[in-house]
């Protein structure tokens, strides 16, 4: 018997998939850097209020967070969700 072989074309159901482990990873960086800056624990508001530009310090801040855990939750999803179709 022949190997079955994959559809070349991308279910929907996945991008569903991946597009909601985005937006999960979005929230939480977003989450997470908003409390980060918003208790002190660490200095991380300290630092920011006294560098040049505390505006876009901060918007740079909570981007990258941001940009890193919603790049980090797509690609675990996405190795999740290939996992389970094999």
């Amino acid at each position: 018997m022949p190997p079955r072989k994959r559809s070349a074309v991308v279910s929907p159901a996945i991008l569903i998939e991946l597009a909601c482990h985005t937006i999960m990873g979005t929230a939480l960086g977003l989450g997470l850097a908003f409390a980060l800056t918003e208790f002190d624990a660490f200095g991380i508001s300290t630092l920011i209020a006294h560098s040049l530009d505390p505006h876009m310090t901060f918007v740079v801040f909570v981007g990258t967070f941001t940009l890193a855990f919603a790049v980090g939750a797509t690609l675990t999803g996405f190795v999740f969700t290939m996992m389970q179709e094999r």
